[in-house]
């Protein structure tokens, strides 16, 4: 990637100089944080894997030469939420990109409870946590940009992932709302709605990923969205799949879910 200038970053010139990216380790979260660099931003990661960050930001510095700061935390744990926001008070932050989640496939009732509500307080809490003192943070600012995630599987019941695709129905209908309500403010709020995506999302959620898009290019598909709509469904796979569902009845997209989940669960 070729660092832009920064006199020519239009992204900076508005939600600059700094921008949040949680779940920053890997997948469309990691696409971002090479994406904002490229656009001259300092950045603040996120992510549970120390040593990763530590990694990224070595290789951001030498790439692009923005500041690079890491924090290494586990969002579904209401002290290191704190810990986050604390250190969002010193930096003048402009944009956050909430990407940190994950799923989980299987029959519902053989998954581990914990796992399930865990993943409710990671992909939910968290981002409304998060999001609640974002907005309140950005009051004075010009502009400011919130960017959280939905997916495919949010429009409808996904069975096999039930708890997954249920955090993403709340993040949507969140999204959605909050666009409306923030954006007299200056402040635009975007759901990302990506479909299959190559990361290490599959292996933790024990599915087969086996129809998938690359995450590289859809940070700079949401940052061109971003301002612009509420939604965005990133990559021909999330538009081809959305598109085709959702002429559907609810009922309907729910069974096509079923048949589809069924072939991704790992047995």
């Amino acid at each position: 990637m070729k660092p832009l200038d920064k006199s020519k970053s239009k992204f900076l010139t508005k939600y600059g100089p700094y921008a949040l990216i949680t779940g920053a380790t890997d997948g469309i979260g990691k696409d971002f944080v090479y994406e904002l660099a490229r656009q001259g931003f300092s950045l603040l990661l996120v992510g549970r894997r120390k040593e990763i960050l530590e990694s990224i930001r070595s290789d951001i510095n030498k790439e692009f030469g923005v500041t690079v700061e890491h924090l290494s935390l586990d969002l579904s744990k209401q002290a290191d939420l704190e810990i986050l926001i604390k250190n969002l008070g010193s930096k003048d932050i402009g944009l956050a990109v909430l990407a940190a989640g994950f799923g989980s496939g299987g029959e519902f009732s053989k998954l581990p409870l914990d796992l399930e509500l865990n993943m409710v307080d990671v992909n939910c809490k968290a981002c409304v946590q998060l999001s609640h003192s974002l907005v309140n943070k950005f009051e004075g600012r010009k502009k400011s940009g919130i960017i959280l995630f939905g997916s495919l599987v949010g429009f409808q019941g996904a069975p096999f992932s039930a708890t997954y695709s249920a955090t993403k129905a709340f993040m949507q209908s969140f999204a959605e709302a909050l666009y409306h309500e923030v954006k007299p403010t200056g402040i635009d709020v975007l759901s990302v709605a990506p479909g299959p995506v190559s990361s290490g999302f599959g292996n933790r959620a024990g599915m087969k990923m086996s129809m998938s898009q690359s995450s590289q290019g859809i940070a700079k598909t949401c940052l061109a969205a971003l301002g612009k709509q509420n939604t965005v469904r990133p990559g021909f796979l999330s538009k081809f799949l959305g598109y085709s569902l959702i002429t559907l009845p609810r009922s309907i997209r729910t069974l096509i879910m079923k048949q589809i989940m069924t072939g991704m669960v790992q047995k």
